[in-house]
């Protein structure tokens, strides 16, 4: 299965014009370019499990929408067709977790 590159909407406008603005595994800190909230992005095990996970090509710039696996840590997370996230280092299903919303 071929990923795509995560993409998520702002939790307080709607826009999916979010933007990464720290460095892969700190604080997972994103800010939206429409209205300028900030938020962090977390995941959590949704049950399941996927094999043979192709990234996307091209493969995330550093300032695209991260988050981190919860189980092995790999920043390798990825939509899937059907829109669920996958870990493409273990092949576990995730579900996003928005928190520490702050709007601009």
């Amino acid at each position: 299965m071929t990923a795509r590159k995560l993409s998520f909407a702002c939790p307080v406008c709607g826009s999916l014009d979010i933007v990464y603005s720290c460095e892969p595994k700190c604080c997972f800190n994103h800010v939206c370019a429409d209205c300028r909230a900030s938020f962090q992005t977390g995941a959590r095990l949704a049950g399941g499990k996927v094999a043979g996970v192709q990234p996307p090509d091209p493969l995330p710039e550093c300032t695209d929408p991260a988050v981190a696996c919860p189980k092995c840590e790999s920043t390798r997370v990825y939509m899937t067709e059907d829109n669920r996230l996958v870990c493409a280092a273990c092949g576990l299903l995730l579900e996003l977790e928005i928190t520490e919303v702050c709007p601009a």
